[in-house]
């Protein structure tokens, strides 16, 4: 990674904007744009990897090796999803040893019972705050350094209400986590409630779903509530699945993709995306060189 770490742009005070990234063309385009921040959603890894639900199926080494390639083959700070830490304790500190390894700088660590739930769909339920604060202390305590953030979100609001999610949140602040997320406010009152009870705690994270729990707020209403960071996940794996549609049913009716009208990238646009530069430079250098 080149630039500025996630730690350094946050302490600048800057707002974070992060799009969803699940595989490398989404993760190689978001980075190309100035982006802040990416983030690596579980949501878009278990569908776009395994075909499956955002339901606790995909493991350790789904992600962690997802989570490599992405930060291997991207210049910009990664945020990534690591849903509980994929067991009991011993699980948690493997899991942030491995993806601090992998190249990320910010591991979320969040409060469900296994198997996890979506954040946006029913019957979430939390473990015990005792417990949920001992995977935060683990997940601090196994980080290598202190530039690699520990982002605590807990579950609570939907099934326990906001009064229960505040409080562990700033459970959470106390066990040394760097950001806080409290998943599913369900209205801009409530994300203002957020940022006056726990702004001064840590950093403060947002979840943009459009159509999900939460309002669709912009930037500039959740930073003036107190948050510095809004993740967008389905930014990219929503737009990528409407025009796979569009394109798919368009062949398929047409029988060509000639005057087709979703936007689409040309082989120029791909190879460069992809590194086919750097390929046949090398092969002009090494391969076939000219006498």
């Amino acid at each position: 990674m080149s630039g500025p770490t996630l730690g350094a742009v946050l302490a600048a005070g800057d707002f974070v904007v992060a799009p969803g990234v699940f595989e490398m063309f989404s993760a190689k385009i978001a980075d190309r744009m100035g982006f802040k921040a990416l983030y690596m959603t579980g949501y878009g890894i278990s569908a776009s990897h395994l075909g499956l639900a955002d339901a606790g199926l995909v493991t350790y080494r789904d992600m962690v090796e997802r989570a490599r390639t992405i930060a291997q083959g991207t210049a910009t700070p990664l945020i990534a999803d690591a849903d509980t830490g994929f067991g009991g304790l011993l699980n948690v500190r493997e899991t942030v040893r491995g993806y601090e390894a992998a190249g990320v700088q910010a591991i979320q660590i969040e409060d469900q019972e296994v198997p996890k739930k979506c954040g946006h769909t029913p019957n979430r339920r939390v473990v015990p705050l005792a417990d949920a604060v001992k995977r935060v202390e683990v997940a601090v305590a196994s980080r290598k350094s202190s530039d690699f953030l520990i982002v605590a979100r807990t579950d609570a609001r939907t099934g326990l209400g906001l009064d229960e999610a505040i409080r562990r949140a700033r459970a959470f602040a106390k066990a040394g986590a760097d950001i806080l997320f409290v998943e599913a406010p369900e209205s801009e009152a409530e994300f203002a409630r957020i940022g006056a009870e726990l702004a001064g705690e840590a950093k403060l994270l947002a979840n943009m779903v459009p159509t999900g729990r939460s309002p669709m707020l912009p930037a500039a209403t959740l930073k003036r509530c107190g948050f510095s960071i809004a993740i967008y996940p389905g930014a990219g794996m929503s737009a990528a699945c409407a025009a796979l549609e569009s394109a798919y049913a368009y062949l398929l009716k047409n029988g060509s993709l000639e005057d087709c009208p979703v936007p689409a990238f040309d082989m120029k646009r791909l190879h460069e995306l992809v590194g086919f530069a750097d390929i046949w430079e090398f092969e002009r250098r090494h391969v076939d060189p000219q006498d």
